[in-house]
């Protein structure tokens, strides 16, 4: 990534992401491709909030510092994490991970009771406050990610809870105040070691990194060790020089699946290995951006946005099911595959480089026809159609193929209007060009720029993908001249079938 990327992770003040009516400043321009950069290459961003809420996060931490500090040396037997994923969105108070040698007191307004067992529960001051700042600051960046990659407003409000709640709700996002391997706390047993390239020995929460579920996580600790994993496949400590008015945010699975796989998820784990000899451990505020347990989470927007989605990203997923479904990230994520943040530069100067280097690889062997069709196609709906919808002031809405394919023979189907301003070639359906079939991928080429044919630089076959044609399937030479040799074979053939029929005629 160097002279290409962000020499380190990024730093954004919070206020510049804030959101505004009208056209944005220069500054919210250059703090979003900041965010957005820093995300694509490390995974992680700095976030820098007002002095007045860094004396309130600060105060958090003291007071978590001081209540993990009087707990007792080993947690009961019911307080125990189970990890249960059912318990998602319903983990409230204090509970143990002895194995992780993990406190975790989790805030949840709507749930979280002030008293247990008939007894006073004094949890750490602050919390509601604290969880209220940093719910904000997450939708603010969450709307910054969605602003780059040209989303609609507030794309994602339908997922989260409402502000505020209503009566009776519970909410899905959590605050956490944690502590790591506190003195004495005597519950964890064994400890999981790693050791880093340069030979010295630390000590990691867990030999597997950890990915999150949420939509946007911001951390806030009183000491470093949180690695998280960037693009090139390297573990980078990305708290070592936090401020004091600063906290990491990263994505988690949530954000990725919302994205149809654009935004990459942070893998992360924390050092604990060199906190043997501190009285209080490693204390840490981390709040989790969740989606609502009764949505879904689904890629309308992105395509709706132009954005090509992948089949695994086609269908909405349930968040409940989402949430209790467990996500391999050896076979969900390969690093050297890693789709960032793909757009093509801005006016403000952003630069996608990854993606470039990507594309610059991609050229170094021929891509399928099929392949090379359908990046044909989303290149048109780019520079062609979106244009076109941008000057009549349209937002491009796409159908299902299925739905549509009766739509293209009515002149009142709801998508009828759309197809006849922007020039929609007929017969194709008002699919996003990424979706439609192999021949009406060419309709809607030739439609948009007169001239194109299949032979432009590429042969594409009219086939679907998976299938072969007669030629290939017949035909063993190399070149394209062979089909000579096919046709000549098929005269000669037929000559011997006719001349064999007339012989026995005459018999």
């Amino acid at each position: 990534m160097a002279g290409n990327g962000l020499p380190s992770v990024g730093r954004v003040k919070l206020t510049d992401l804030v959101p505004a009516e009208g056209l944005p400043s220069d500054s919210y321009k250059l703090s979003v491709s900041t965010l957005s950069q820093s995300l694509a290459q490390y995974s992680a961003a700095i976030i820098q909030f007002p002095a007045s809420d860094g004396a309130l996060l600060r105060a958090g931490l003291d007071s978590a510092r001081l209540y993990f500090h009087q707990k007792a040396p080993y947690p009961p037997a019911d307080l125990i994490n189970t990890n249960d994923p059912r318990e998602w969105c319903k983990t409230s108070g204090y509970y143990a991970d002895t194995q992780q040698w993990q406190e975790t007191y989790d805030y949840r307004p709507g749930l979280t009771p002030s008293e247990l067992n008939n007894t006073i529960e004094f949890p750490p001051a602050g919390l509601p406050d604290i969880f209220a700042l940093l719910g904000k600051a997450a939708r603010d960046i969450l709307d910054a990610v969605s602003y780059y990659l040209n989303l609609r407003s507030s794309p994602f409000s339908d997922i989260l809870d409402n502000v505020p709640l209503r009566t009776r709700e519970i909410s899905s996002s959590v605050l956490s105040a944690c502590c790591h391997a506190r003195p004495s706390f005597q519950g964890a047993q064994h400890h999981n070691f790693a050791t880093q390239e340069d030979g010295q020995l630390i000590m990691f929460s867990d030999h597997e990194h950890q990915v999150d579920k949420s939509l946007i996580s911001l951390v806030k600790s009183d000491k470093a060790g949180l690695h998280i994993k960037d693009f090139q496949g390297r573990w980078v400590l990305v708290d070592g020089d936090l401020g004091p008015q600063e906290a990491i945010v990263y994505p988690g699975l949530a954000l990725y699946q919302a994205t149809a796989g654009y935004v990459t998820p942070a893998l992360h784990r924390t050092e604990i290995g060199n906190l043997q000899n501190n009285l209080f451990g490693r204390c840490s505020l981390s709040f989790k951006l969740m989606p609502k347990s009764m949505t879904s989470l689904t890629c309308s927007e992105m395509r709706a946005a132009g954005h090509g989605v992948e089949a695994q990203f086609q269908l909405p997923v349930p968040v409940e099911d989402f949430m209790q479904k467990s996500h391999p990230t050896d076979q969900l994520f390969n690093r050297q595959n890693f789709q960032t943040f793909n757009f093509q530069a801005t006016q403000d100067g952003s630069v996608k480089s990854s993606m470039r280097r990507r594309k610059n690889d991609s050229r170094s062997k021929p891509l399928p026809p099929s392949k090379r069709l359908r990046l044909e196609a989303q290149r048109v709906l780019k520079e062609r159609v979106q244009d076109i919808a941008d000057k009549e002031g349209i937002k491009l809405r796409f159908c299902n193929l299925k739905e549509c394919e009766n739509h293209v023979h009515t002149l009142d189907s709801p998508c009828a209007s759309i197809r006849m301003k922007i020039g929609w070639p007929s017969g194709v359906p008002f699919v996003h060009p990424h979706d439609l079939p192999n021949k009406a991928k060419l309709g809607f080429l030739e439609a948009y720029e007169p001239g194109w044919t299949a032979t432009h630089d590429m042969e594409l076959s009219l086939t679907e993908p998976g299938q072969t044609s007669q030629h290939s399937a017949n035909c063993n030479c190399k070149s394209c001249s062979s089909y000579i040799c096919m046709v000549i074979h098929y005269c000669a053939c037929l000559f011997i079938y006719i001349s064999h029929h007339l012989w026995r005629t005459n018999l």
